[in-house]
This record gives structure tokens, sequence and C-alpha cells, in this order.
């Protein structure tokens, strides 16, 4: 039997309870997608939600665990004339998105103007400048060297570009920049993770196992396009090496300080992964990136 589509076959049989508990009558909820602040993106598409971290939400993780920071993981905005089709454009969107956010969180400056002209760019040449439009840069300009404003800032451009693909009957394309941002976010924690060799970096690989899944359903309706065969066989080829992650989730009722409007989420979630398996995982990122990027 042909190996995509017995995974394929899987992921419908894994996902068949959450399309019927997540399946409704409302017309207009069948495909859209939110970020719900920093944390993460939620896509819907036929009564489905598919719940992504935002790149913003991987990036603070990093910056938590005192990565340096490291200009060279980005891709260059050098790159962009490269970009020709609306396939590469939009995974690159992605892409660039989480650099920006990479760079707005570890407070670079002149990097953030970058790459935030290089989103500019290439969201006006698919159509979607609308999502950063002018007073959203004024924004983003007067709140320079000030971190916290400028993370909301980026959340909001991010948020608004995806809503405005969604809203206008452009999902494939949505779902490629949510596919850019999740694999460029990936690459910054395997490269931290390396580094540090901080447990909950390390953790955050492992966790994307059911994330890839997410992605991939998310992708799977247009398999049959020329440009996203390849890519998707790709996303399934990686899968397979998170399949051998193994996550426990333990659920543990949250706990509410009334008097200070505090809730405590006690729940936790176990992952287990070797290093050779997180290098095996780096390799497929790298040469998945690599033809995205390049």
């Amino acid at each position: 039997m042909n190996k995509k589509i017995t995974y394929f076959s899987v992921l419908a049989i894994a996902s068949s309870t959450l399309l019927l508990s997540s399946c409704n009558n409302d017309k207009t909820d069948e495909q859209k997608s939110s970020i719900d602040s920093t944390g993460t993106i939620n896509a819907k598409i036929g009564g489905a939600v598919f719940s992504i971290p935002s790149p913003i939400q991987t990036s603070l993780l990093l910056k938590k665990a005192n990565a340096k920071y490291d200009k060279s993981l980005l891709n260059s905005s050098a790159n962009l004339p490269k970009y020709t089709t609306n396939f590469k454009k939009a995974l690159n969107l992605g892409i660039y998105g989480a650099d920006l956010g990479y760079v707005s969180i570890f407070d670079q400056t002149q990097d953030a103007l970058g790459y935030l002209n290089t989103v500019r760019k290439l969201a006006d040449e698919m159509g979607v400048a609308a999502a950063f439009d002018a007073s959203l840069i004024k924004r983003f300009e007067a709140n320079l060297g000030k971190k916290d404003s400028l993370i909301l800032l980026v959340s909001d451009g991010l948020r608004a570009s995806n809503n405005f693909l969604q809203n206008n009957d452009r999902n494939d394309v949505a779902g490629l920049v949510i596919a850019g941002g999740w694999l460029e976010s990936l690459h910054f924690t395997i490269a931290v993770a390396k580094e540090t060799n901080n447990q909950e970096v390390i953790n955050r690989i492992g966790e994307q196992k059911s994330t890839l899944n997410n992605l991939i359903k998310l992708l799977t309706p247009s398999y049959e396009k020329p440009e996203y065969t390849p890519f998707l066989d790709a996303l399934i080829e990686l899968a397979y090496d998170f399949d051998k992650v193994e996550v426990n989730y333990t659920y543990v009722a949250p706990t509410t300080d009334e008097a200070a409007k505090l809730t405590t989420v006690n729940s936790t979630t176990e992952v287990k992964i070797n290093k050779d398996l997180i290098e095996s995982i780096s390799a497929k990122v790298i040469k998945i990136r690599a033809s995205v990027t390049e």
C-alpha cells in the first residue's frame, strides 16, 4: 500500500472524533483561523479546529531559555526576489513573519524594521497588504524599543493577514502561511535545543508531534496540486519521526485564587525524545526549509 495514502488514512481515523465533536451547521464557520493573543493559531476547516502554536509563543520560550540571538538562523531578506510563485510566497510570508517575531522578542530594532519591510513587500505581492496597513506600520515604528508592544503588534499583523486570507476564500494560502511560520519556529527551537540542552525547549520539539499532524490535515485537501505534493510528502516523512516521540499528558484540575483573580494551570506534559531522534528530525527540517527558502 502507498505509504502516503496509509498515513492519510491513519490521520483520518485519528481525527474522526475531533471531526464529529466539532461539526456544526454554521456555514460561515467552515473555514476560519485566528490567533489567541500570542498563544495559538486556531484554524477551523469543515467544523474541525486545528490549534497550532504561534511563532510568537515559540520565540518567547527561546528567550526565556536564555538563548542567544542568532541572525544566521533567519531567512535573509535578500532571498525575497527568488519567490515567484504564490506557493513559495505564502510559505515564506509565514517564515518571514516568524523571523519578525524572533527579532522583535530579542530586541533587535534594526532587524525588526528590516523584516517588517520584507513582510510588507511580500504581503503586497500576495494581495494581503491590507493586513499590514499604514497605521500598523506607524504603530510599529513608534514602539521600537518597547518589546511588549512590538510582540502584540506582530501578533496583530499575523492575525490580520490570517483573517484577510480566510475572509477572502484563500484558505489554502492561509494554510501555507501557517505552515511556514511553524516550520521556521521549529527550526529555531531545534537550534536552541542543541545550543542550550534546555529541557523545556527539548520538550517543545516533542510537543510538535500533534501540531505536525494538524498541519498535514490542514494542507491535505490541496495534496494533488503539483507544488503541494512534494511538500506534504516531506512533512509526512517528518511525521514518521515524530511518531517515535512519546507524549504523555496528565490532567490536573486548575487552581483559582479568587482574591488575586488568578488561575493556575496544573496539568503536565511528559515528553520522551532522545538525541538521535532530534538529530533525525533536525536533518529533515533543514531539508524541508531549504526546499522552501532557497
